[in-house]
């Protein structure tokens, strides 16, 4: 069990970022946009090693819904219907303190891969 647990989560109004408070003080704006492309699901992380998925076109991606599952985590649906990634706290704190490093990491693969964040991202 980890000792840190958030406080709150907030959804912004315009549903593109996801503000959360710890219990230790330390508060983050997630965008949508990155929690859908790092999310921890199988869809986008694979089913195993080396099979990560790199999503194109999510820059305007909103938060759609969150459900509590257990004390431990929150699942994140999202306007593009994505909803099978459960954020565990220690995920979600991770990509409070992680998050712009793991941001460029991914737009990154996008320009390797010739894909863009924007819906008509195709390969070039």
């Amino acid at each position: 069990m980890s000792d840190v647990w958030p406080t709150e989560l907030r959804v912004s109004k315009d549903r593109h970022h996801l503000m959360v408070s710890f219990n230790d003080g330390a508060s983050f704006d997630l965008s949508a946009e990155m929690l859908r492309v790092l999310s921890p699901s199988a869809e986008v992380q694979g089913h195993g090693p080396g099979q990560k998925i790199t999503v194109p076109g999510k820059r305007n991606v909103g938060i759609m819904s969150m459900t509590p599952t257990g004390n431990y985590a929150v699942g994140i649906g999202f306007d593009d219907l994505h909803d099978s990634g459960i954020f565990t706290w220690a995920y979600l704190r991770e990509l409070g303190e992680r998050g712009s490093e793991l941001f460029a990491a991914y737009e990154a693969e996008l320009k390797e891969k010739g894909l863009s964040r924007d819906v008509a991202g195709k390969p070039h």
